[in-house]
């Protein structure tokens, strides 16, 4: 096994089969449903989550996960033979999950622990991690696995389409008033990652016309390091994938579901597509 772990939050929305696969450990947040609090991936799957979000009750809220929770997967990695770890969290925009990591890895000493934010979340933040595993596994130690992810946050890029913005308007991720223009208007957003914080990038008339500009704009920064696409509920998600045929990327393109904590924020029929560009080619401006 290799001597750094690879830590992460479950706003990754790293499938079960890539978890372990990377021998990635997944610390999860929680989300509420009025009174009712459930661990994301271990008491409530995608799945489940977006069932239960087709229903009439409250819309869904999530928590960071607690200090004690990042010591004890911090822990694990020591039990498992872990040298050294490097936890990769979700935005510090968006949750207080990096704030817990941080908390954590100053008050733990049975190996060294890094926390690097991200900036990211869904399979941004998934991409980050595969990457920093593969780097461990190769035999990388944690200054170089470290300093490899610090190089890569600021190439990674999600661009998304979302089903409609009652979820983001209630979740105090976007601008109310825009939020209700938008309604009114039947403008289908696409938003973007913007310095680790979710933010419209350009407003399109119909879903078609919104998922067509999104492809376009992965496609004009191929070719790519790494690419995944993230299936929130959608109707559409064939076609999604069959726009994104024929990109050039260095590993393949892999799909997952959009899970419960981006998901809260994001409702259902939303897509999001995560990906890398390769050093040489990055352009400034984006996802920082």
């Amino acid at each position: 096994m290799p001597g750094v772990h690879i830590v992460t939050d479950s706003a990754c929305d790293l499938s079960d089969q890539l978890v372990k696969e990377h021998n990635i450990l997944i610390v999860p947040l929680t989300i509420r449903f009025g009174d009712e609090e459930l661990e994301d991936r271990r008491q409530l799957s995608p799945a489940e989550f977006w069932d239960r979000c087709k229903g009439k009750g409250a819309l869904p809220e999530t928590a960071a996960p607690s200090p004690g929770a990042f010591q004890a997967a911090y822990q694990q990695a020591v039990d498992e033979g872990a040298e050294a770890v490097l936890c990769l969290t979700i935005s510090s925009k968006v949750s207080g999950t990096y704030a817990s990591a941080v908390t954590a890895a100053d008050t733990f000493s049975a190996a060294p622990v890094r926390v690097l934010d991200t900036y990211s979340l869904t399979m941004g933040q998934g991409l980050l991690a595969i990457a920093a595993a593969e780097d461990a596994a190769a035999g990388a130690g944690l200054d170089d696995v470290v300093a490899a992810t610090e190089d890569r946050i600021p190439r990674t890029r999600i661009y998304g389409v979302i089903g409609g913005l009652e979820h983001l308007q209630r979740g105090g991720r976007i601008g109310g008033a825009r939020a209700l223009v938008g309604s009114l208007l039947n403008i289908k957003p696409v938003i973007q990652l913007k310095d680790g914080e979710v933010a419209e990038e350009s407003k399109q008339r119909t879903r078609t016309k919104a998922l067509a500009y999104m492809a376009d704009k992965v496609r004009a920064d191929a070719p790519l390091e790494r690419i995944a696409v993230a299936d929130g509920a959608c109707d559409d998600f064939p076609a999604v994938l069959a726009a994104l045929e024929g990109i050039a990327t260095e590993h393949p393109l892999l799909p997952v579901e959009l899970g419960p904590v981006v998901g809260t924020h994001a409702g259902p029929n939303t897509v999001g597509v995560c990906y890398i560009v390769p050093a040489s080619g990055g352009r400034s401006g984006s996802a920082g």
